[in-house]
């Protein structure tokens, strides 16, 4: 426990200072509550990082929690939200940092020119990163849910979709007629660009999903090997998660701007504290073999996912708040949980 969560708890400690050292107690609480958000609406997509990392060399994994958390944490935290401010506003990136950190006195929308603020430029690129983000994650639920299994945990539901789902290509259909949809009732003047989104959102799927699966030794060693990606594959999953984890991270740091609006204390709360936690509890689930042990997680992340992808692109019409999203995902996981032990025990007293 010590090896895998003492980087994670170490940092936490360092950030926690930084956060005193940045702003009194008062960003020291901040910084501490945006650690804990992370973690409760991201503990789904650790519970997913965990089923895709065991599949990886030990060596693609050592890549996914070094490199990988730097991307997490600086890139997606970060720079990534800096970097929508520079292209959606037209500014360059030393004002947009100057905006980040310096903004309208009161917590106002716009500065006395009239001018928006850093917060304001950020949530108005919303719609096209849940369109984006949500087509994304509906692509993934969909072919899960799309593809028989031997173990199902909603039973009835899971074999019906396993049915229709033989239909070739019906995850792109659905998710194409999603981006219709959306793009209909997108805010005015924001259909082109929720459209242009999803579809983005609906390729960088097929095309990195696609090059995981041609790279992947199950191809050459047959569905039933016990092999690890390697190489190219190992790479193009590499991939894949970070792209799953940029349509977490986005979320959670639009729900940030809720708690407060300063970039400093966002990347010390969600990168720092809630990135390297997430990090940790997926390596504990590959290390204990939770996943094996507790059979219906699996599905239970997925229903979160294809639940998350709900939200997101609701919420380009509708505000939903963070704690719904947060708590969807972690009552989907605790009941898939509870499912699996009580599986386990049946096991049991069969055996």
């Amino acid at each position: 426990m010590l090896r895998i969560f003492g980087w994670s708890l170490g940092v936490s400690l360092l950030a926690l200072a930084a956060g005193f050292w940045y702003g009194g107690w008062e960003a020291f609480v901040l910084v501490l509550i945006l650690g804990a958000f992370e973690v409760s609406i991201s503990f789904d997509n650790a519970v997913l990082n965990a089923t895709i990392l065991q599949r990886m060399s030990e060596f693609w994994q050592k890549i996914f929690l070094t490199v990988g958390i730097v991307i997490a944490v600086f890139g997606m935290r970060l720079v990534f939200p800096l970097a929508i401010v520079w292209v959606t506003a037209g500014l360059d990136p030393v004002r947009a940092v100057d905006l980040a950190l310096n903004p309208p006195a009161n917590g106002a929308a716009t500065f006395p020119d009239g001018s928006p603020s850093y917060e304001t430029i950020l949530t108005g690129a919303h719609p096209q990163i849940a369109s984006f983000g949500g087509i994304f994650l509906l692509m993934l639920f969909l072919n899960f849910v799309f593809t028989q299994r031997d173990i199902t945990w909603l039973t009835h539901v899971e074999e019906f979709l396993a049915k229709i789902g033989k239909l070739d290509q019906l995850a792109v259909v659905i998710s194409a007629v999603v981006i219709l949809v959306i793009g209909s009732i997108a805010p005015d003047g924001e259909q082109a660009t929720v459209l242009v989104s999803g579809l983005v959102g609906l390729v960088t799927f097929i095309v990195v999903d696609g090059l995981g699966k041609m790279f992947h030794p199950e191809d050459q060693a047959g569905p039933s090997a016990a092999v690890v990606a390697t190489g190219k594959a190992g790479f193009f999953l590499f991939m894949y998660l970070e792209v799953l984890d940029a349509s977490f991270s986005f979320d959670g740091v639009i729900g940030a701007f809720a708690i407060t609006s300063d970039p400093v204390i966002i990347a010390l709360g969600l990168g720092l504290i809630g990135a390297m936690f997430v990090r940790s509890i997926t390596v504990f689930l590959v290390r204990k073999g939770t996943l094996g042990e507790y059979v219906y997680l699996e599905h239970g992340a997925h229903w979160a996912i294809g639940a998350l992808a709900f939200i997101l692109l609701l919420s380009i019409k509708v505000h939903v708040p963070e704690i719904v999203t947060g708590m969807v995902g972690i009552m989907l996981i605790l009941a898939a949980f509870f499912a699996s032990v009580r599986r386990n025990k049946r096991e049991a007293v069969e055996a």
